[in-house]
């Protein structure tokens, strides 16, 4: 265990290797260009680089770059919201079909001024990916919507191949660490998903570093799977900036290994965990059998449904 106010630089372990390669550079320059907002930047992932530059996953950030709430561990700017911008979903769908990507995640910031916090934006952006590149995969992560659940109904609609929400932190942590947000109704949330779309995996990541014990960590844990919850990521929570929580302690390498271990062995379908682990991360790996096969007839050249895909599911 690395306590932060014990050193002046992270451990060895959070060190990230950049590879800025004419890949990653021209899907930045593209993002510049189609007026597109990505969390991979906002949020300053440390994995931006590696599933950039193989073009396995982006997470786009829709309905503007500002945020209604002001989370405390969170880098993306807070204020008056942007005007809803209909073409973006067009834009975004265009982008994937550019970048040849294989799974792409659709975030928002919180837009708790709109009455169904972004669901029909979210919907459509779903729908225009699926028209340009039936064999991507996609993957939505929304905020609370309030709790609005009708909401809800008009984002799953859509059909995404994965619902992802985060609780972020332990039940005694979220006030402090979530603005406007609270444990028992993110937990609501996706179980709802579940009673609308069983067949839907659901996921839902914690960061790690913020104060929280092993034992809230793990009742965490029973907390996700007793709402039916899937697939769980568990990353090093990072200080963005000075005016951000500070970093508790680091999280070693191995203690990662224990909480994945624990995760699956608790019953969890599939689990990330590790430094630099972030919700995205991996995320097409984690889809379901149905989306992943859809992916690959596709990607092995076939340009519509027809008779080959009658038996996979949209």
């Amino acid at each position: 265990m690395t306590k932060a106010n014990e050193h002046v630089r992270k451990p060895e372990w959070l060190k990230v290797k950049l590879n800025t390669n004419k890949t990653y550079n021209d899907l930045k320059k593209l993002m510049r260009e189609k007026n597109l907002n990505t969390v991979c930047e906002e949020a300053k992932c440390p994995n931006i680089h590696e599933c950039w530059s193989e073009r396995r996953t982006a997470t786009f950030m829709i309905l503007g770059d500002t945020c209604t709430r002001a989370c405390r561990f969170c880098a993306v700017k807070t204020g008056l919201p942007n005007e809803l911008d209909w073409g973006e979903p067009e834009r975004v769908a265009e982008s994937t079909e550019i970048m040849e990507l294989k799974h792409v995640v659709v975030t928002a910031v919180a837009r708790d001024d709109l009455k169904d916090g972004g669901a029909a934006v979210f919907a459509e952006t779903v729908r225009a990916i699926r028209r340009r590149m039936p064999g991507t995969t996609v993957e939505v992560l929304p905020s609370d919507m309030k709790g609005d659940y009708e909401s809800l109904h008009t984002l799953m609609d859509s059909q995404p191949d994965i619902f992802n929400h985060n609780i972020e932190t332990v039940r005694r942590l979220t006030k402090r660490v979530r603005a406007k947000a609270t444990y028992d109704r993110s937990l609501e949330l996706l179980a709802r998903v579940k009673e609308i779309a069983p067949h839907i995996p659901t996921k839902s990541s914690l960061m790690v570093g913020l104060g929280e014990t092993k034992e809230e960590i793990l009742q965490a844990m029973d907390d996700l799977l007793a709402h039916n919850v899937d697939i769980m990521a568990i990353g090093q929570y990072l200080q963005p900036t000075r005016k951000h929580l500070n970093v508790e302690r680091y999280y070693h390498p191995d203690e990662f290994e224990e909480l994945k271990r624990i995760a699956l062995e608790k019953g969890f379908k599939h689990c990330e965990a590790g430094p630099m682990v972030r919700s995205s991360y991996h995320a097409d790996e984690q889809v379901s059998e149905t989306a992943a096969q859809r992916r690959i007839k596709y990607m092995k050249g076939y340009e519509s449904q027809g008779d080959e895909l009658e038996d996979v599911e949209f």
